[in-house]
């Protein structure tokens, strides 16, 4: 008796990719036309549209005629979309994001009448662990994954309590758009249906559709005529929900890790270090962006401001375009990302621009409002036109311009007159959650509380916590609770990288450069802030460091500028922990996931031999932080860790000039055309952040807290 095969008709729609949104538009107007006119006269039995609604959305945009038929299509369940609004990368993304592109594309597969949701992640770089607890909280209750899953799962499985479906032999499957007899063409699937049998039981489930393809006209008439040659397999066109329904018993396998594996997928693990320049934006934008989110709803409830609710939603359809994996893994062409840039200075605008018009509204004269679910003690930063007392605030910065005030008030515009020093100020602040509002009249609340404890010279930083000094051009951190002394702590490394925006691959007898600290010197001193100017020389470029340290904190915090003229490299912050690293914890969409390396793996050893491998790394992604033996790394906008013997490492820069390159000798095929990029070199000025500390990582949430406050300052003039 021949295995049922259960074949879903598809498209994988990257917004945005090799060619541009617009050019990819104008083929998804063609492509979608011709499926519509197959659906609505009876050529196919039913499509599904790749699990995200912004296809749809763009599509509709400019042929609003067809709203009707595709609501009349998706009632008849002919037609599947959602639930999200885009297929966002699941590292890059963070928790609240991808909860505001469920939301997004729920609603709006609902306004068309859709009722059938699963977690479609075909092409995602690997899967979050926690993926299915979010999908949870949307009532979903099945996925369908491909890339990072491990040789032994099978094609039903249970991601921690959700209903997944790993497709062994991938998404794409073009066969039917080829050239071939139909004899052909039944040989080529026989031996594809024999590889997903083997990790299938009484029910097989087969894609046919690829990146941007259209559907065939005469799809079903094929698939009668490969029937009658296939030996074991009998195809029916169906949608994934009626496999989910056949193979419901089937779910017997656990698996509640991360979808990380790349010995039968790849995951394209060198995006989290492509572009930094998008990554360093994409955490900043959904950062502020939350930040006015939660400031709008508090001024509402507590001032009964307006509702910026449309704004917001707006602006994170913005922000989850460019999440979309082929944006914010950075393997996309110059002009695409150049419009991510625009599209990302847009989230900043509208972020910021809510908070101003807010305090405005709000109308007191000086205010702090914290907005965390956390009480928060520290340092935050705001700015004024305003002189203050030096026993209130530290001036860390000045420019010329305008008065917020006169900026966002519609009854006001700047005139010449008004042009004025505008100060970057710090105060302390100790406040109590969750949005405990502190307020006095006519004054910002804020004080110095003692004690003191801040020293720095020309070549020493440090406070109560924590101090690194440079002695014999070497840097010595000094963990003060535990007492633990890192000598030579901080390099900085440089090496070849012969991959491309997917891979990292190094030359095998490439050493590569280390750091030499060439100056150093007090560039700010104060009561809450003291900052010292180190120049680190690699290769022949300098790294123009602040390393900052704040009154009462427990981090170091480093800004680097430099202008890399070299191309085709890597380039990252190593530091020299006491033991081999075995053991990391890292932020992962809003919380804390645990990984285990092997420290001695060296990716030079293992560069493969053999056709269509990508190679293993002691590399990974991660949010906003990553500790390891209670070495705690803070970063805004640094994606990427590696972990070598008993260093761990950040990446800063990865220069490389070709999406995807046929000599790349870490992945032995190519993961996309070869299309130079010459902007992901990132030749010129470039920026790193990052601040290094001391403690348990049980305590994640509030070191991060110190480095990205949800706090709301300002002191009217």
């Amino acid at each position: 008796m021949k295995k049922k095969v259960i074949a879903y008709l598809h498209t994988h729609w990257d917004r945005e990719w090799y060619r541009e949104f617009e050019i990819f538009r104008l083929r998804l107007l063609r492509v979608f036309d011709n499926i519509l006119n197959l659906l609505e006269n009876g050529k196919i039995p039913c499509f599904y549209f790749d699990g995200q609604t912004s296809a749809i959305d763009d599509y509709l945009e400019l042929n609003p005629e067809k709203e009707t038929l595709v609501r009349k299509l998706i009632k008849q369940k002919k037609l599947f979309i959602g639930p999200c609004y885009t297929l966002v990368d699941e590292f890059l993304t963070d928790g609240v994001c991808f909860r505001k592109n469920l939301k997004i594309g729920i609603k709006y597969a609902k306004s068309l009448g859709c009722e059938d949701f699963l977690g479609y992640f075909a092409d995602t770089f690997g899967h979050s662990k926690n993926i299915p607890a979010i999908l949870k909280e949307f009532g979903i209750d099945k996925a369908i994954v491909w890339r990072g899953c491990p040789e032994d799962i099978p094609s039903e499985f249970l991601f921690d309590g959700i209903k997944t479906v790993n497709l062994i032999q991938g998404y794409f499957m073009d066969i039917f758009s080829g050239n071939s007899s139909i004899k052909e063409k039944s040989d080529f699937l026989q031996k594809h249906l024999d590889k997903i049998a083997q990790k299938s039981q009484n029910v097989l489930l087969l894609p046919i559709g690829a990146d941007h393809l259209d559907i065939e006209a005469d799809i079903s008439e094929q698939i009668k005529e490969v029937n009658k040659y296939l030996k074991d397999y009998e195809i029916e066109l169906a949608s994934p929900f009626k496999y989910f329904e056949l193979v419901k018993n089937n779910f017997q396998f656990q698996h509640n890790d991360e979808l990380r594996d790349n010995s039968s997928t790849f995951i394209l693990q060198g995006s989290y270090s492509a572009r930094t320049k998008l990554k360093q934006y994409n955490v900043k934008c959904s950062y502020m962006l939350d930040l006015a989110n939660k400031f709008q709803k508090f001024s509402q409830k507590k001032y009964k401001t307006k509702s910026y609710e449309n704004v917001i939603e707006y602006a994170y359809k913005l922000l989850l375009q460019n999440q979309a994996h082929d944006g914010i893994c950075g393997c996309s062409t110059d002009l695409v990302h150049q419009e991510n840039v625009m599209r990302y200075e847009k989230v900043l605008q509208i972020a910021n621009t809510i908070i101003e018009e807010l305090k405005l509204e709000i109308g007191e004269s000086s205010l702090i409002i914290n907005l965390s679910d956390e009480d928060f003690s520290g340092l935050v930063q705001f700015k004024s036109a305003q002189k203050l007392p030096e026993k209130d605030c530290q001036i860390i910065a000045k420019r010329r311009g305008f008065n917020d005030e006169l900026l966002y008030n519609t009854q006001k515009i700047p005139v010449t007159e008004d042009y004025t020093n505008i100060y970057t100020y710090l105060t302390e602040i100790k406040s109590k959650s969750p949005s405990k509002l502190l307020s006095k009249p006519n004054k910002l609340y804020c004080q110095m509380f003692d004690p003191f404890d801040l020293k720095v010279s020309q070549t020493k930083l440090e406070n109560a916590n924590i101090s690194i000094m440079i002695k014999n051009a070497k840097i010595i951190v000094t963990d003060k609770h535990s007492g633990n002394i890192y000598n030579d702590f901080i390099k900085f490394v440089d090496c070849k990288d012969e991959g491309d925006s997917y891979n990292f691959a190094p030359a095998v007898n490439d050493l590569g450069f280390k750091s030499s600290i060439i100056s150093s010197k007090i560039l700010r001193q104060g009561r809450l802030q003291c900052a010292l100017g180190v120049k680190f020389k690699i290769g022949n470029t300098v790294l123009n460091t602040e390393i900052s340290l704040n009154k009462g904190s427990k981090f170091l915090n480093f800004k680097i500028n430099w202008n890399n003229k070299t191309k085709n490299h890597l380039l990252q912050a190593k530091f020299n922990l006491e033991e081999p690293i075995s053991k990391t914890f890292s932020e992962d969409m809003n919380t804390l996931i645990e990984r285990d390396f092997d420290p001695d793996y060296d990716i030079r050893k293992n560069l493969p031999k053999a056709k269509g491998i990508e190679v293993k790394t002691n590399t990974a992604p991660m949010g906003r932080y990553v500790s390891a033996q209670g070495f705690e790394v803070i970063t805004k906008g640094l994606c990427e860790y590696e972990v070598k013997k008993n260093f761990l490492l950040i990446t800063i820069l990865r220069a490389i000039g070709m999406i995807s390159s046929p000599k790349n000798p870490a992945r032995t095929i190519p993961a996309g055309p070869p299309i130079d990029v010459k902007d992901a070199q990132q030749l010129g000025k470039n920026t790193a952040q990052f601040s290094i500390g001391f403690g348990d990582e049980k305590n994640w949430r509030k070191s991060v807290e110190e480095i990205y406050p949800h706090i709301i300052v300002w002191t009217k003039n």
